[in-house]
């Protein structure tokens, strides 16, 4: 069987899958990480903005609601839990609190 000129010693690209795909221009921007930042507190019942910090891979929540504005329902460990409109339902999302900010 003979192969074509053109595709011989070609590697295809292989589709990302991973948890950040598609988030180059999303995550990037100079956002420094401070310790201000990462050892705020929040009250259950405060609202909160996600902003999510590419410095910090630990507790970063789903990309899609990077942006959005929920109320802090509880706390689980170090993260809390935020409950966030998503089209229309409810989502719960688990983010630590450097990609949290006080609305």
């Amino acid at each position: 069987m003979r192969q074509h000129k053109s595709l011989i010693g070609v590697r295809m690209v292989v589709k990302s899958h991973g948890a950040r795909k598609r988030t180059r221009d999303r995550f990037r921007g100079p956002k420094k990480l401070t310790v201000n930042r990462i050892i705020q507190h929040f009250d259950i019942g405060q609202k909160v903005a996600i902003r999510i910090s590419s410095n910090q891979q630990k507790g970063m929540p789903f990309r899609r609601l990077n942006g959005k504005t929920g109320v802090v329902v509880e706390k689980r460990g170090r993260a809390y839990v935020v409950e966030v409109y998503d089209m229309d339902s409810k989502k719960k999302a688990i983010a630590r609190p450097e990609h949290l900010k006080a609305a």
